[in-house]
C-alpha cells in the first residue's frame, strides 16, 4: 500500500529542500514528524504539512495503520523561477530569479 502526496511551485530552493528531505527518508512516520517539528528551517514546516497530507491519504483512502507507516519516497525537484525586477542606475535593470521546487512524497507500509 501506498499513498503519494505532491506540493508544486512551493516557494522555497530546492537545495535547502533537499536538505530537509535527506534527513527524513526512510524514517518512520511518528520519528519524521517528530524531527520536522522541531526542525529550525523553512523547509521542515512546508514537508511536514505535506507529510500529514499523505498521511491523511493513506487512512482516507488506503485505510492504512499510522503506526506501520514510513516514508519510502521523498524526492525534492527544481520547478520555475518567479522572475522579478529590480531596477538600477541609467535606466537599467537587474534580474532577480527567486527559485520554487516541486517536492513528491511517498509513504508506504
Amino acid at each position: 500500500m501506498q499513498a503519494t502526496a505532491i506540493l508544486p511551485s512551493t516557494r522555497l530552493s530546492e537545495q535547502k529542500g533537499r536538505l530537509v528531505a535527506n534527513q527524513i527518508r526512510g524514517l518512520k512516520v511518528a520519528k519524521a514528524i517528530e524531527l520536522l517539528t522541531f526542525s529550525p528551517k523553512k523547509g521542515s514546516a512546508i514537508i511536514l504539512k505535506l507529510l500529514e497530507t499523505a498521511i491523511a491519504n493513506a487512512e482516507h483512502n488506503e485505510g492504512a495503520d499510522i503506526d506501520e507507516l514510513h516514508i519510502s519516497e521523498i524526492m525534492v525537484d527544481r520547478g520555475t523561477y518567479l522572475k522579478r525586477l529590480s531596477t538600477r542606475a541609467k535606466g537599467r535593470g537587474n534580474r532577480i530569479m527567486k527559485p520554487t521546487c516541486r517536492i513528491l512524497l511517498t509513504i508506504s507500509d
